[in-house]
């Protein structure tokens, strides 16, 4: 162990009360910086898991002056030759009003084929009663969203009257209720493709396909693909820009508060580091009357610096981490379940690589942050210094 090294220990530990404080403010600065980064990290995912992953990463529309998408089947096997497409399910969809006994409320119907659509949307795993399956075997059934149920009176099994105008009327019978947490829960209903094309009198043709993508971040590439075959497509980053809006908006704030946190608890090392380099003015004196080198006095305040830095970001990412658990166990009350949507427990994600990173950049700042007082004490005069001793 070189020297410097042992007289950066020797000095941290003969300054204890310093060195608590200055550990102690860059761990408090990283804890925050911990739980913080885990709940964003946390409701980021949630966002996703609710919006982006549940909804089709690509929509394909009919051509230009074209209400439908004809020979559907062959434009299907087309997209689903496209690299990174996992996925392609057909639609109809439109408006109808659904009445059962005295209620009458108006949603969007869509005809799809069940066991496609269910690999874009994962439909199945969002039912609460019946199976989203049945639609493909039986005719004339519905799958309805749980707002939709209660503000009907529906129950699983009841018959429901559809009907718009131009459309023909049709009673369906309730095969499966959902639940997404999400406004699609009173906006949205499913029914067979066949089902839909009988009701609103159209042949064998649909109005849009649905695409998903192994990777969503990739909607754009594969949306200029499909525009190359003759039809409209958008990507969810066009379809839903509000959702980037948010997390870029999130993310950027938080970078930032987060820079500042750390940044000032640096800026405590430096004023700890200081307040050392004035009381060992005598010992640097000596040091330097001995043979020490100008780098060798540079390398003690950096390497206390460094130690410093490393300490706190261990605390702190150590206590950061627990806190974050033990949020991660708070159930938000059933009253307040609407305003969340579908989330129970505050999301909570803790990455590995994250706390690595963290740890790695708190180190880094601290040994840049040393380099002022660390220069400062290499300047001193070894005569004056001895003498102020």
């Amino acid at each position: 162990m070189r020297y410097e090294l042992l007289i950066a220990l020797r000095q941290i530990r003969a300054r204890k009360f310093q060195t608590l404080l200055s550990v102690g403010a860059i761990a408090l600065a990283v804890m925050v910086l911990t739980v913080s980064h885990s709940l964003m990290v946390g409701f980021t995912g949630e966002l996703y898991n609710t919006t982006v992953d549940k909804l089709p990463h690509v929509s394909v529309f009919p051509e230009e002056d074209e209400d439908y998408i004809y020979l559907y089947g062959t434009l299907i096997e087309r997209i689903g030759s496209i690299e990174g497409v996992t996925a392609v399910s057909p639609f109809l969809t439109g408006q109808a009003s659904f009445k059962f006994k005295e209620n009458s409320l108006n949603s969007e119907l869509g005809g799809v084929i069940p066991s496609q659509e269910n690999e874009i949307s994962s439909i199945e795993e969002d039912m609460v009663e019946g199976s989203f399956q049945e639609l493909e075997f039986s005719r004339n059934t519905v799958v309805i969203g749980s707002k939709l149920a209660e503000k009907l009176e529906v129950n699983l099994g009841d018959s429901v009257d559809v009907s718009f105008p131009n459309a023909n009327p049709l009673s369906l019978r309730v095969v499966g209720i959902f639940h997404t947490g999400s406004p699609q829960d009173e906006s949205l209903t499913y029914t067979s493709l066949d089902t839909a094309q009988q009701f609103y009198d159209v042949p064998d043709v649909v109005n849009g396909v649905s695409v998903r993508l192994r990777d969503f971040n990739r909607d754009t590439e594969v949306t200029n693909e499909i525009k190359k075959l003759g039809y409209n497509a958008k990507g969810w980053t066009e379809t839903t820009p509000a959702i980037l809006r948010t997390i870029a908006i999130e993310s950027t704030s938080n970078k930032v508060i987060y820079g500042l946190i750390v940044v000032i608890a640096s800026f405590g090392v430096v004023s700890t580091l200081n307040l050392s380099v004035i009381g060992a003015t005598g010992q640097i004196g000596m040091l330097r009357a001995m043979g020490a080198p100008v780098s060798s006095i540079q390398r003690i305040f950096i390497l206390q610096s460094g130690i410093l830095g490393l300490l706190g970001a261990l605390a702190g990412t150590f206590a950061g981490v627990l806190i974050s658990l033990a949020i991660g166990q708070y159930e938000i009350p059933a009253a307040q379940s609407d305003l969340y949507g579908d989330i129970s427990f505050i999301p909570i994600v803790v990455r590995p690589q994250d706390i690595i990173f963290i740890i790695f950049a708190v180190f880094l700042l601290n040994l840049i942050t040393g380099v002022y007082p660390a220069r400062q004490a290499a300047k001193m005069d070894p005569v004056k210094a001895i003498s102020s001793k």
